[in-house]
């Protein structure tokens, strides 16, 4: 795609985002951090405006715009609702599945739904007791027949309490090579969805608990071979969750700059504004210099990976910076609002509670930092950026 047009439908694509945000999601935010419980017609609203199909193809009924588009949608979203942003980011993560390991029966079946904001996706694969050691779960899947019986629980499940089509990792058999995963559609006997818990952020989204009690599923119904859960896993985390989750945090960021400039310029101190004062305009400074990086570090991971070229690295990297940088912003917006920040007639509090969420979810940030320290000394074991675009690029050229 030429770089010019691809620039504008980019450009286009964030007014029309900002837009919809504006006018469909923040008149909303009282009600959803009033009732801190996930809002079920503004999901399906933003679903159905067709931005969950960004990295699916047209044949699909996607938007085929890959990486940064998605990118930009996150992080518009997140500017005004991180509950939002994370709805979509968590989505995401349900469609990488499908994308890249579904059949093309499944393909066919799921994300035209998909893309048209009729199903929901989501990921499962954490568990209670192995967190984020994916190898040591133990939820089961034991084939019966023409099915699979599944048992077993999973946790911190995005789109949990909304999601119409769950993509669940579980063991079939020992070891690294015994991870399998399964579409499971929300309403399937066997299937069952936790309460849902109040969380600290994101309100207005849901994280929870999938249990499943001898739930049995098709066997048409698995995600490529049996020992592919893995890379099922891993790729969705790497590829999808690390830039989704740095788009939320972008969002979030941006947000927090905005709100703390225009609460300085509002605020008077000795009769002038009050980013007059020096060390407030420090402070502003510094949200600024650590925004711009954050973005270019967003932009340049996701613009690689649109290329198809090796960007694990930068994907940590990115993931790393924004997470941190929003963190710390958000620390430093709440010392300059002072104790007007500690009310909730302002967001910046939001904020600070919804960046803070950004921490776990596909690898904190000593995760991020360990495999990089490997990426420093050459011990980098492979790079599923690079295996999953060879694959996407085989299957464009048949």
């Amino acid at each position: 795609m030429d770089g010019y047009f691809a620039g504008r439908l980019h450009h286009q694509l964030r007014d029309q985002v900002r837009d919809f945000a504006e006018k469909e999601i923040r008149p909303r935010i009282p009600v959803m951090e009033a009732s801190r419980a996930v809002h079920h017609e503004l999901s399906r609203l933003v679903a159905r405006q067709g931005w969950l199909g960004a990295t699916i193809g047209k044949e699909h009924g996607g938007m085929g715009m890959g990486h940064l588009a998605k990118t930009i949608i996150i992080e518009e979203l997140s500017r005004v609702s991180g509950a939002m942003g994370a709805m979509v980011q968590a989505s995401q993560l349900g469609v990488a599945k499908i994308v890249h390991f579904g059949s093309a029966e499944q393909k066919k079946t799921w994300l035209p739904s998909i893309a048209a904001g009729d199903c929901l996706p989501t990921i499962a694969v954490t568990e209670p007791e192995s967190g984020g050691h994916v190898l040591g779960m133990s939820a089961t899947a034991v084939r019966d027949g023409d099915d699979y019986v599944l048992n077993g629980r999973k946790v911190f499940v995005g789109n949990s309490h909304i999601g119409d089509l769950h993509g669940v990792v579980v063991r079939t058999a020992p070891g690294s090579r015994g991870l399998t995963a399964f579409l499971v559609e929300s309403g399937r006997p066997g299937l069952s969805i936790g309460e849902q818990q109040p969380t600290m952020g994101l309100h207005g989204f849901s994280f929870g608990e999938l249990h499943f009690d001898n739930c049995r599923v098709p066997a048409p119904y698995r995600l490529g071979e049996e020992g592919d859960g893995l890379a099922v896993a891993y790729s969705s985390s790497v590829l999808y969750g690390r830039a989704n989750l740095t788009a939320v945090s972008l969002g979030i960021h941006q947000a927090i700059l905005e709100e703390t400039t225009r609460f300085c310029s509002d605020r008077q101190r000795y009769g002038k504004p009050l980013h007059e004062l020096p060390s407030i305009k420090l402070k502003l400074g510094t949200l600024q210099s650590r925004l711009m990086t954050s973005r270019l570090a967003a932009y340049h991971a996701v613009h690689l990976l649109d290329e198809g070229l090796p960007c694990d690295a930068e994907l940590m990297n990115a993931k790393l910076v924004n997470v941190e940088s929003a963190i710390d912003s958000a620390r430093n917006a709440m010392e300059i609002h002072a104790a007007a920040g500690l009310f909730t007639d302002r967001p910046i509090e939001r904020y600070l509670r919804d960046a803070l969420h950004m921490f776990a979810p596909a690898g904190t940030s000593d995760v991020q930092l360990l495999r990089l320290a490997e990426v420093a000394l050459g011990t980098a074991k492979g790079q599923w950026s690079q295996r999953l675009s060879d694959v996407v690029r085989l299957e464009a050229a048949v």
